[in-house]
């Protein structure tokens, strides 16, 4: 019989050296409370479970616990104490697969399905129930989707897809199989790197399901089609975007008038509920829609996936849009990579491939093996307009992407071919490398084009050059303030430390501001929410810029669809952090002209091959890379969180 307070004992052990957290060993008296005979195996797996959750991961997988308990464990390789790490492991090393399905399969704590028990052991996989429950949410109302609601497209609309695709520099033309495969099924997924056009084929494909509702109904309906994205900072964007594209595009203008041109929070579109996991609208309230359209689909973690699939009513089309090979969500669960993998085969099955022929005029070869039913409705967007061969941005991703550390540092290292690059090693947390790049000032360029290696003191600049004599000015002024700000972005890996968040902020803000008198709020100061606020409309990352409103008092200017600018009193708003340097994660779903990351001077767990590839990816115009000491970016590239 298990002697609960040994396993205790080593678990508050484990807590102490940061291995555990104590959220892991409340868990482990829960499951005690619930069964007080529970097993070893069964306390440490509860554990352990929980733990998977601060790294990202919905499950634990026995069988990587067996062979590679270290990784499952997440210790760190650098730790100071890794031999006390080596021998707390042996512990783990001493039972095999079989003994911990055996373990647990025995417990009644653990079930298979559906039930009560706190855990769920599903084949080599180990769940807390609610994270099952999400994860069964998905895929049902993923597969239910999947099956095709027509087998062919009226010969009016295919007339409407050839206008809207007449020539392409991509052979296969990839946007418009993307098109003609959402048309085929209640469910499709667009993923692509940066400026591969997912957003113009968004933009499109909205046009021919409008057209398509209107040949199918006899011209008695327009589909109901709502727009959506994880942060308020990734909607202001597609908004942006779409409107852009929709410019460009030679369609009626009643079918432009009816494509959406503002995104709403997926907070905001599932209508949250003050302190509750809950959502306003779920199965039995259903969203009323027919198309929605989620855009930055890597940044939404499990639960958040699960409670939109729940709000859709059975006969709604969901289509994803998103980058797979970015970070995942903050939150558990890295659904856009697990819904995405094996897209980039493009293994489509003969019944695909005639579908692709027949209505996009592609031919493609057969695959080595064919896909999944999801993989049928995924397409990857391959060709870079963006980008072009002459792109260090382009280059330095793609070859960041494939883990080729080599390849990486060489583009890294030729400035003279790739212009939009730069690279420094510095020697130290005050580094004038650092405080030159922050602190420029160098305005636009002739062609109007924010110039090259453009920083913080152009911004800073604007505040004074541009400010309004008359007062109704003042929110033109306060945009034009946010647009120069949006400009250049300090990226981080890590939060705490002289090269994290905290740590740069701090120095950023005695650079630029060094006659400031010692206070929390002045003016120039840039905040980030850090949590939604429904009653003032300000969702998690969420920028403004503090500055003096037509009466000359400080408030916070807020960028606004509705009203243009909206400024808030700083009072009103306790849960912001200066934003002139903030992590990567953070910056999901903006793009500035100039990027500069700096990496921490360690290895850290975070510091992965997708962080560096969402840090790369974020810049459109320039991007410099700061490593505090050498190697640590190829280290970072050699390293996968996948």
């Amino acid at each position: 019989m298990t002697d609960p307070s040994s396993v205790l004992e080593s678990i508050k052990s484990w807590v102490g050296r940061g291995w555990l957290s104590p959220l892991d060993r409340a868990f482990v008296l829960f499951l005690l409370d619930q069964n007080s005979t529970a097993s070893e195996l069964v306390l440490w797996a509860g554990a352990l479970v929980s733990h998977q959750l601060s790294s990202g991961e919905v499950y634990l997988d026995l069988e990587k616990l067996c062979k590679q308990p270290k990784l499952s464990l997440v210790i760190a390789s650098d730790d100071e104490l890794q031999s006390e790490a080596d021998d707390c492991l042996c512990f783990f090393k001493s039972y095999n697969l079989e003994q911990w399905q055996i373990a647990l399969g025995e417990s009644l704590l653990v079930g298979s399905g559906n039930g009560s028990t706190p855990l769920v052991l599903n084949g080599n996989r180990l769940y807390l129930r609610r994270f099952w429950q999400y994860q069964q949410t998905l895929n049902v109302a993923i597969q239910e989707r999947l099956l095709p609601v027509r087998d062919a497209l009226p010969a009016t609309l295919q007339q409407q897809l050839q206008s809207l695709f007449p020539d392409s520099v991509e052979n296969p033309d990839w946007q418009k199989i993307a098109c003609v495969l959402a048309l085929r099924a209640r469910f499709a997924i667009i993923t692509g790197g940066p400026g591969t056009g997912k957003t113009t084929t968004l933009t499109k494909l909205l046009a021919l399901l409008i057209q398509l509702a209107k040949i199918e109904s006899n011209n008695t309906r327009k589909p109901t089609i709502l727009l959506a994205a994880p942060t308020g900072k990734a909607a202001a964007r597609v908004s942006e975007s779409i409107g852009k594209a929709l410019g460009k595009l030679d369609i009626a203008d009643e079918i432009k008038q009816h494509i959406p041109k503002k995104a709403n929070t997926l907070h905001r579109l599932l209508g949250s509920r003050h302190d509750s996991r809950s959502y306003i609208h779920q199965r039995n309230n259903p969203l009323v829609a027919d198309i929605v359209i989620v855009d930055e689909a890597s940044m939404i973690d499990l639960e958040m996936m699960s409670a939109l699939l729940d709000a859709l009513s059975e006969s709604a089309q969901l289509i994803l849009l998103g980058d797979k090979d970015q970070l995942a969500s903050v939150e558990a669960g890295s659904v856009m990579g697990d819904l995405c993998h094996g897209a980039e085969n493009a293994a489509y099955d003969e019944l695909t491939r005639d579908w692709l022929k027949q209505f996009a005029g592609a031919i493609l070869g057969n695959p080595a093996t064919v896909g999944t039913a999801l993989n049928q409705q995924t397409i990857m967007l391959r060709y870079s307009h963006r980008f072009d061969e002459h792109s260090g941005i382009g280059q330095l991703a793609r070859a960041v992407n494939n883990g080729d550390a080599k390849r990486a540092l060489a583009i890294l290292k030729d400035t003279v071919k790739y212009k939009d690059l730069s690279h420094f090693v510095l020697s130290h947390p005050a580094d004038e490398v650092l405080k030159r790049l922050v602190t420029a000032n160098t305005g636009v360029s002739d062609d109007g084009k924010p110039a090259q290696h453009q920083g913080y003191g152009y911004y800073r600049a604007v505040i004074n050059k541009e400010r309004p004599s008359d007062q109704n000015d003042c929110p033109q002024w306060a945009k034009q303030v946010l647009e120069a700000f949006d400009a250049f972005q300090v990226l981080c890996a890590v939060r705490q430390g002289p090269w994290g968040v905290a740590g740069l902020n701090q120095r950023i803000e005695q650079w630029l501001f060094s006659n400031q008198k010692p206070a929390l709020w002045y003016e120039g100061r840039p905040v980030m929410i850090t949590r939604n606020d429904y009653n003032l409309g300000l969702m998690n990352g969420d920028i403004g810029i503090t500055l003096k409103d037509s009466n000359n008092k400080l408030r916070v200017a807020f960028p606004d669809d509705e009203f243009g600018m909206r400024w808030i009193s700083p009072l009103r708003l306790p849960d912001v952090e200066t934003a002139f340097a903030m992590t990567v994660h953070k910056s999901q779903g903006s793009e500035f002209n100039h990027v500069v990351m700096v990496l921490p001077e360690t290895r850290s767990l975070v510091l992965t091959r997708e962080l560096v590839y969402t840090g790369i990816t974020r810049a459109k115009g320039n991007f410099t890379l700061l490593e505090s000491a050498a190697n640590i970016f190829n280290q970072a590239v050699l390293a996968t969180c996948q």
